[in-house]
């Protein structure tokens, strides 16, 4: 498994695992994925990643901001999402602690 930044080009893969997500019912209180433009602009230009397995993304990660009040400034809400189909191999964990690493370079 390869882990690397997510692309805009990675969109379609990462939004159909984000639908996935919301089909349970278990993942977010969305009902609907957005579009690349309104997730581009709600989340930080850092600290987006995805897993990839055998060149498929099968999992991805990114940080928001939770709010845009500077007391918040430094706190992000995290995301983190894997394809059902990849459950239980450890994708969601290395995908956090990436995430852990990432933020602490970014101050957050």
């Amino acid at each position: 498994m390869k882990i690397r930044n997510l692309l805009p080009s990675d969109w379609d893969s990462v939004r159909s695992i984000y639908e996935k997500g919301i089909a349970t019912d278990n993942a977010t209180f969305q009902t609907s994925a957005p579009s690349w433009e309104e997730w581009d602009s709600s989340h930080l230009g850092t600290c987006r990643i995805v897993a990839q397995e055998s060149g498929k993304i099968v999992g991805w990660g990114a940080l928001k901001p939770v709010s845009s009040c500077c007391v918040y400034s430094g706190v992000a809400e995290v995301s983190v999402y894997v394809d059902p189909e990849q459950s239980g191999k450890g994708i969601g964990l290395a995908l956090l602690e990436e995430l852990v690493g990432l933020s602490e370079v970014e101050g957050i």
